[in-house]
């Protein structure tokens, strides 16, 4: 192996000849060109990026030859393009573990077979950079690398999401050069980055050479000064230059209007004071930037500043002096194709999307983005929680979570330095930036001596933002001195938790909530109890849903079919499965109705019934520093068959900040009315932003108004005959256009037709079982363990009797129960048929003491091929749950089978609309039946799969469509809640009761004839 030192073990060695970690920019020649902040504009800059030589080593031991000097042979390599993820490009595997280390754990030691990646490029030096200080910049190399230019050894650095910067003065030309780099995928870093993400190598972020001037600026650290009433402010520029440099600072606001200037000369140190009067504050609703603009010898920076101030005071977050709530999400950088190499556009894309869902903040779970992120924070408004790039809760798996194992590396002496690095490279690149309100120490890393020293030299550095670290909470039992750190954090508290820490007075520090509502497959079911509980607490900052994404990897089945893949998929070892399907959106940027869900709960207006039956509602204004001019009101007065009876808007809707008011809706209950009433209230923008076009919705409400439904003034029909008999086993049901057969064998109908035509295919059963949600994932095997997942039908008495001429009672005494264990329920269903064909169902059901909760309980239909057509009217147009209900709309909806399915990547239960009053499912000629729930909590579901159909998939592209339609008719669906990384599902949301009344009706219709 060519002779390089093994820095990749060495703690005391984190970086060989690399330049002090700075803020970030690029220098142009010009303010056009500068403002313009596209770097191809600055004749200093020039990428890297493209097409590289390209070997993969299984191991570094097999890097033999001198691979780096300058007249190496690579021509045979292959061509990588950089950035990129050498696991995206078919080298090495693809691995996904959370907690577990993919290598053993024996700090600061990593495999001997540690694979490498060599990457070659030549490139051109232009003459006009002969007399300019030339250096090179790797905005991110996972894990470490070892840097040759032209032979000659430059430097290393590890540490894979903060930059690397290198003064190439000594070892560049004019003409052409030959960079040279050595990735290894492992290092001690390794420890330290245990994410829970697919494991990337490789040169994933850009790479660029800058000419400097030989003495030039190299740091700027803006800090804000403003007055206690936020009039009067100054902008202090520290700058640091590398010798002698006439600086100018000029301060303009959006337009190009020159606020302040201010000169010196800086040899070394100095600060430049902008004094602006009456300065516009920026913030997340109103994220106004000026341009400070810093020139020196030929350079000049550009700086998008925002005037702002964040405090903790008497226990409350505040920004620019104002309470805020922060509604976030963490969000880990994930592309579908590319890994952790994210695109421009693929950045601006999540943050329209989170915009456009009144998300105001991001947790950069858990390591510094890419420094273009943060602009984009920073233009469109965001709060950031920068996250250092630190993570080890490996360290306590690996010791089995004995006491104090979490903690070892936070302990030791000999990885401070380390661990503070990490801190100090995140502030001293993002700390210009007006969207980072929050520094945080990293994640699940433990906490003693080593997270103290990082939390003091960020808190002595920048004093400006709170200091944020979840793994000091006291359940982890680590150190006690928790000082530097400003806020509480929590992951996954329960409801019950946030609201006693917020009672106790003792607690004096604000609490934050790093990550909550784990939105893994169908959930997040709690999103509106906790907002419920942050609202009404000061001392609740918010928090942050664990997570935006699905980190699926796109793939292909052998024959062809595309699919997102998961832990495991590729033999990798360890893994955690699915677990890194748990995001608010798909990869491809797909919302998952969580993501609807939460839009709805933190919306930044409220709607409430004031007196509807004078047309008032309470509008309350959660905007923290927005009034309501900028939206308007969209009202519409709907009946129950979805037909708009009177609409209107009410523009002027002057509500300032954090407060309450009261509008009058002009309708008039009289008017066209001749059944329900329901009022749909909308809040849309006005103009057009960056984020959505005029007239985006915002947010709704919907209110059932105080109508007296008019009398149809027609007489009850009497009921035709109803014709019984006895087949056997089979009890025979007809009457004038309908035949129902009844087994009193199975206890069930087995033929319910209409006309001739057959409207089931199989038996109708009684069901309890649902695909396991993944926030089902705790309590799944207490169901599996009790039989839930196998229940049948134990028939022990059929009656039948006559009630009139016109109808006839079944009463059926059952049970459901699995194999092993005693039946879960016993049950007496009375079926009810009338002469008209109607079926009425009523069971009353006893639940065996002892057992955990009930998934569901209702019944299940087959209904023929070619039934695909659906109508209800209830809650739409997407799935709910009782947990998960705020951002569905009570109405009449039409839909096709297929749509009320939720494709989610682990297959599930799914696509349930809770609250469903009535629906129908019929073939294109109306054929069918219609179903009419009388449970508050109904709920109906249309399908083609069963519940074991999804249990038994792994992937949505293994299921295989039924071509019958499965119907599910439930009394109680439990919810899903957010169990998979959280508390246990909220009690009122469990279907718990040991006993209950069931009661349905199905009608056999021909919707074309009535």
């Amino acid at each position: 192996m060519p002779s390089f030192p093994k820095y990749w073990e060495d703690l005391t060695v984190l970086q060989v000849n690399r330049e002090k970690p700075r803020s970030s920019y690029i220098p142009y020649a010009d303010s056009g060109s500068a403002r313009s902040r596209k770097r191809g504009r600055s004749p200093y800059y020039r990428t890297l990026n493209g097409s590289w030589k390209f070997q993969y080593r299984e191991s570094v031991k097999e890097v033999t030859e001198a691979f780096f000097a300058e007249n190496a042979d690579v021509s045979g390599w292959d061509d990588l393009i950089v950035p990129s993820c050498w696991q995206t490009n078919g080298y090495d595997q693809l691995h996904y573990t959370n907690v577990n280390y993919p290598i053993p754990c024996d700090p600061p030691y990593v495999p001997d077979r540690n694979p490498a990646g060599l990457y070659v490029r030549d490139f051109e030096v232009s003459e006009r950079w002969q007399d300019k200080e030339p250096y090179v910049v790797f905005e991110g190399v996972n894990s470490c690398f070892y840097l040759w230019v032209n032979g000659q050894f430059v430097g290393y650095s590890q540490g894979s999401r903060v930059p690397a910067e290198f003064n190439l003065a000594p070892y560049l030309r004019s003409g052409r050069n030959r960079m040279a780099v050595l990735v290894l995928k492992w290092c001690d870093g390794t420890y330290l980055e245990d994410q829970d993400l697919w494991r990337f190598s490789g040169i994933f972020r850009d790479v660029y050479l800058l000419a400097r001037d030989k003495a030039h600026v190299r740091d700027v650290f803006n800090r804000q000064i403003l007055s206690a009433d936020y009039r009067e402010a100054v902008l202090a520029s520290e700058i640091e230059t590398t010798g002698p440099v006439g600086v100018t600072a000029r301060l303009t606001d959006p337009d190009g209007k020159v606020i302040a200037e201010a000169s010196a000369e800086i040899n070394g140190q100095g600060t430049l004071e902008l004094k602006v009067s009456q300065p516009v504050l920026w913030n997340a609703e109103n994220p106004y930037l000026y341009r400070l603009e810093i020139s020196g010898g030929s350079e000049v920076l550009e700086f998008a500043t925002g005037f702002r101030h964040v405090e903790i005071a008497s226990g409350v977050f505040r920004v620019n002096g104002r309470p805020v709530k922060l509604k976030g999400v963490n969000r880990h950088d994930s592309h579908p194709v590319l890994g952790q190499t994210i695109p421009l556009r693929h950045m601006l894309q999540d943050l329209l999307l989170m915009k456009r869902h009144n998300i105001n903040t991001v947790r950069t779970s858990h390591y510094p983005n890419d420094p273009r992120f943060l602009e984009l924070c920073d233009e469109l408004g965001f709060y950031v929680v920068d996250e250092a790039d630190l993570e080890c809760h490996g360290i306590g798996s690996a010791d089995s979570w004995k006491e104090g194992a979490f903690h070892v590396l936070s302990r030791l002496p000999e990885w401070k330095e380390a661990f503070v690095e990490r801190a100090s490279r995140m502030v001293e690149r993002d700390k210009n930036h007006a969207s980072i309100v929050i520094w945080s120490m990293g994640n699940e890393s433990g906490y003693d001596a080593n997270h103290i020293a990082m939390a003091e030299w960020t808190r002595q550095r920048d004093s400006s933002r709170p200091v944020h670290y979840e793994g000091a909470a006291p359940h982890y039992k680590g150190s006690t001195d928790v000082d530097s750190l400003d806020m509480e954090s929590r992951m996954y508290a329960s409801v019950q938790d946030i609201e006693q820490y917020a009672q106790n007075e003792a607690n004096t520090k604000p609490l934050f909530l790093c990550e909550y509502s784990h939105a893994m497959g169908n959930g997040p079911g709690d999103l509106k109890d906790y907002w419920d509980v942050i609202y009404r607490y000061p001392k609740l900052m918010g928090g942050c849903v664990w997570e935006w994404i699905d980190h699926g990897i796109a793939a292909e089945t052998a024959d062809g079919r595309a699919f997102y893949a998961y832990g495991g998929d590729f033999g990798d070892k360890p893994n955690d499965g699915n677990f890194c399907i748990d995001g608010l959106v798909t990869p491809d940027r797909i919302p998952h109705t969580g993501l609807l869900e939460l839009k709805k709960v933190i919306a930044p207006v409220r709607l409430d019934a004031d007196n509807l039956s004078e047309g008032t509602v309470r509008i309350t204004n959660l905007y923290d520093f927005t009034d309501l001019s900028g939206v308007t009101l969209l009202w519409k007065v709907e009946d129950d068959g979805g037909k708009t009876i009177q609409q209107g808007e009410i523009r002027n809707l002057e509500v300032t900040p954090q407060s309450t008011g009261t509008i009058s809706i002009p309708y008039e209950l009289t008017s066209g009315l001749s059944g329900r009433a329901i009022l749909t209230l909308s809040i849309r923008t006005k103009q057009e932003t960056l984020w959505a076009d005029a007239g985006y919705e915002l947010t709704f409400e919907q209110f059932e108004l105080p109508v007296t439904p008019a009398g149809t003034g027609e007489a009850t029909a009497s009921l035709p005959a109803l014709r019984i008999r006895e087949e056997g086993h089979r009890l025979i049901l007809e009457g004038f256009d309908f035949r129902h057969v009844f087994d009193r064998y199975d206890g069930t109908f087995t033929e319910i037709t209409k006309h001739g035509v057959s409207l089931i295919s199989a038996p109708a059963k009684f069901n309890i079982w649902r695909a396991p949600t993944d926030n089902d994932r705790n309590i799944r095997k207490e169901w599996e363990t009790n039989g839930f997942d196998r229940a049948v039908q134990k028939v022990y008495q059929v009656e039948w009797s006559r009630v009139d001429e016109s109808r006839a009672r079944i009463v059926v005494s059952y049970s459901l129960g699995g194999y092993i264990r005693y039946p879960v329920l016993h049950g007496e269903a009375e079926w009810t048929v009338d002469g008209s064909g109607e079926i009425q169902l009523r069971t009353h059901v006893k639940v065996r003491e002892g057992l955990p909760f009930l998934p569901r309980f209702g019944l299940q239909l087959s209904m023929p091929k070619g039934t695909e057509e659906v109508e209800y009217f209830g809650l739409g147009p997407h799935e709910s749950y009782i947990d998960k209900r705020q951002s569905v709309k009570r109405g009449h909806y039409v839909q096709r089978v297929d749509e009320m399915f939720e494709n989610y990547i682990m297959p599930q239960e799914n696509g349930s609309r809770y609250g469903t009053e009535w629906a129908a499912v019929t073939n294109e000629l109306g054929m069918g039946l219609r179903f009419t729930g009388h449970s508050p909590h109904f709920s109906f579901h249309a399908a083609h799969y069963t519940p074991e159909d999804l249990t038994a998939a792994s992937h949505n592209h293994e299921l295989v469509p039924r071509k019958e339609t499965i119907v599910s008719l439930d009394y109680k669906m439990s919810g899903v809640g957010s169990n998979s990384c959280g508390p246990a599902l909220l009690e009122p949301y469990r279907l718990d009761e040991k006993e209950f009344e069931f009661r349905l009706t199905l009608r056999p219709v021909f919707k074309e004839d009535e």
